[in-house]
């Protein structure tokens, strides 16, 4: 009898200790074949850390200077120390305010950014810490493809003219395709690139220029024919962001909407074709 009690309570302990590592295991940690895309809340800025299914990482912005802390963190706590593809989308502060830094501080690499200048030092700072690192930049524009697996491709759609009059229209469009789901990131591209468009379709879209009405078109929303959406914007900003045009865009297609002001870090991850979307908990931006 006592032996069969003291079988009973290894059973039990044992059992305990697998729980119990189940329940240590964040929800949103990657395994090969996940793809987990982190929409990081950086305040009234735009970064996004993705944990790519062939056990690589991407970066695509890194938000405005002061959040270089917050986002090296993040990625540091994931037990990442190397930045496989880094992409500026555009040269606006709040976009590449901390690439710098971050290239600075992770092994890097490849680097890609459109082909826009603008003659800020934070622009400057960027450019010599990739050359500090001996890093070579290509150009971010349509038809440039990252990765063409058969289960896993990541490629711009755009900029397609070699000039804009704006720096928000340069911005690099990209796609990610994971067996049949379909990821779209926009950067800040306004209506007039999104009517150059093509192959937009996607289940989530991280909604241009942060909520902006100069995007989000109706006409272009109808062509992503997305089921989720995601705003990157900062907590009582000053420029009333999101848009309630935008919102109300969105509502009319049916698109759950989630929003780093009031959700925090937006955390997707599917297997290709389950779909799982968490919050983290909001840092104070």
């Amino acid at each position: 009898m006592k032996k069969q009690k003291n079988i009973f309570l290894l059973i039990i302990f044992i059992m305990s200790i697998i729980v119990s590592s189940f329940a240590l295991k964040p929800s949103y940690s990657n395994n090969i074949n996940q793809l987990v895309i982190h929409y990081l809340n950086v305040g009234q800025g735009d970064s996004i850390f993705i944990e790519l299914p062939n056990e690589e990482t991407m970066l695509i912005d890194a938000g405005t200077s002061s959040s270089k802390e917050f986002i090296s963190d993040y990625i540091h706590n994931l037990n990442y120390q190397k930045i496989d593809y880094v992409i500026g989308t555009h040269p606006h502060a709040d976009h590449i305010g901390s690439l710098s830094y971050i290239i600075d501080n992770f092994d890097i690499g490849n680097i890609y950014l459109p082909k826009a200048k603008t003659n800020t030092k934070m622009y400057e700072n960027l450019l010599l810490s990739i050359k500090n690192k001996n890093l070579t930049i290509t150009e971010a524009k349509k038809g440039v493809e990252i990765i063409n697996n058969d289960d896993l491709k990541v490629y711009f759609l755009g900029p397609i003219l070699k000039e804009y009059d704006n720096l928000n229209n340069y911005s690099a469009v990209l796609k990610i395709v994971f067996k049949n789901r379909k990821f779209l990131f926009m950067g800040d591209a306004e209506t007039a690139v999104e009517r150059e468009l093509n192959d937009v379709e996607a289940d989530v879209i991280k909604i241009s220029h942060h909520g902006s009405d100069t995007s989000s078109s109706l006409s272009f929303l109808k062509k992503v024919n997305s089921k989720y959406a995601v705003i990157s914007v900062g907590k009582d900003n000053i420029y009333g962001l999101p848009s309630s045009k935008v919102i109300a865009n969105l509502e009319k297609l049916n698109n759950k909407i989630y929003r780093t002001d009031q959700d925090g870090t937006i955390i997707v991850t599917t297997d290709g074709e389950e779909l799982i979307i968490n919050r983290e908990e909001k840092n104070d931006n």
